[in-house]
């Protein structure tokens, strides 16, 4: 528990006690949006005791036992309090092997996630027609572009609004050739298992390189962590934020698209970047992404919930499209930045003709202290479960996870 570092729960009392008191206070309408469709949850610790979450008329009810549950998971004390104090994740505990499906669908557990962080929390959970406005109080251009030398008020109240911002041009052709060839480089000398490199296979079974987490080893890209322009819309967030610096941690990290990806992470479904776990501990935290190529629905783009970053949000694969979410048709040398929990996508490429597709460099910044939350390396560590080197879809885990029908 130590790793950890919360303050201890206990199941019973909890449960019988402090969660009522929460519900009737008004988390139980809260949670009540997400949870009115969703089948019941029951969580079991090792011994046998359980508990389960029963969507009800306008909130959540909770009822001993889980002999009555649609989906019951077993997991132990410590998991069930990493949930409680947000530093757990349904999808990180899946990855890990560190919860079990006893009855019903691992993926019941993932949708329950944004009424239990309302319940457990109090977030809110997300709304798709909550006004976003403008600082004149006027409907905002969600997938407005920005300039660099614009008012840094004008880009300030956007990200503080969407949780993102665009802006074009910011590097200009030289460097972005520079750290392209440097992504080259990082390509060649990419080694599958070596747990610095994604990995994912095509429909006709040939392996493809999707990210290389090292590239702050290269001069010209390693030169993004602290890069002036990019701490200048850090800056934005907060002043207080400092470069994420490592390996494998946000040094810089290269992400190449591919098409036809048939299997492994290439073609990220809707997630926030804490969504392995460790938001109590790591956020807030601000991500940056260099567009080295063009990043369009052809090659493989970005795509932001305006927003979420303030709320939570259920599931969503990558091929699904919110009304609301934005699009960005970027160009080599433009900079996305955006907040980690803010609910972001990267779909397929949807064609297989192009000569290039999507490469960016991402770098990142937190708060002094930020930490993995059970002492590890990396938040991405725990996705390499395999040697291989692919990292697989959370449907494909959660499935495997699954108490058989």
């Amino acid at each position: 528990m130590a790793a950890a570092g919360f303050v201890e729960l206990d199941f019973e009392d909890f449960h019988r006690d402090e969660l009522p008191r929460w519900i009737a206070a008004g988390r139980g309408a809260l949670a009540a949006r997400a949870a009115g469709r969703l089948g019941s949850l029951g969580l079991q610790l090792p011994g046998g005791e359980a508990f389960t979450y029963r969507p009800a008329a306008g909130g959540v009810e909770i009822a001993r036992g889980g002999g009555g549950a649609d989906t019951l998971v077993g997991l132990d004390a410590e998991a069930w309090q990493g949930l409680v104090h947000d530093y757990e994740s349904a999808p990180g505990l899946l990855y890990a092997g560190r919860v079990h499906c006893l009855r019903g669908d691992a993926m019941q557990f993932v949708a329950w996630e944004p009424a239990l962080r309302a319940l457990y929390q109090g977030r809110p959970v997300y709304d798709p027609e909550a006004a976003l406005l403008d600082r004149a109080g006027c409907p905002l251009d969600v997938e407005r572009c920005f300039a660099p030398d614009e008012p840094s008020v004008e880009l300030a109240h956007f990200l503080a609004t969407t949780g993102y911002l665009f802006v074009r041009g910011a590097f200009s052709a030289d460097e972005v050739d520079a750290f392209r060839r440097e992504a080259e480089e990082l390509r060649r000398e990419a080694v599958k298992g070596d747990r610095l490199s994604w990995w994912a296979t095509d429909a006709s079974g040939r392996e493809i390189l999707c990210r290389v987490t090292r590239a702050a080893a290269k001069p010209r890209l390693g030169s993004l962590v602290g890069d002036a322009r990019l701490r200048a819309l850090a800056d934005l967030a907060d002043p207080r934020l400092v470069s994420r610096e490592g390996e494998g941690q946000g040094g810089v990290t290269v992400i190449y698209k591919n098409p036809g990806i048939a299997e492994g992470l290439s073609d990220l479904p809707w997630h926030r970047d804490c969504g392995m776990g460790g938001h109590a501990v790591m956020c807030p935290v601000l991500l940056c992404s260099v567009y080295l190529t063009d990043a369009t629905p052809e090659t493989g783009e970005l795509v932001f919930l305006p927003g979420s970053w303030r709320a939570s949000c259920g599931y969503m694969d990558a091929s699904t499209s919110p009304p609301r979410a934005a699009h960005f048709a970027a160009r080599p040398g433009d900079v996305s930045v955006h907040y980690g929990d803010v609910m972001h996508a990267a779909p397929p490429p949807q064609r297989s003709d192009r000569p290039v597709y999507r490469v960016s460099a991402v770098t990142g910044f937190a708060l002094p202290g930020a930490r993995h939350h059970r002492g590890e390396k990396s938040y991405n560590d725990v996705l390499h479960q395999r040697g291989d080197g692919q990292i697989e879809h959370l449907t494909r885990v959660a499935r495997r996870n699954s108490a058989p029908v």
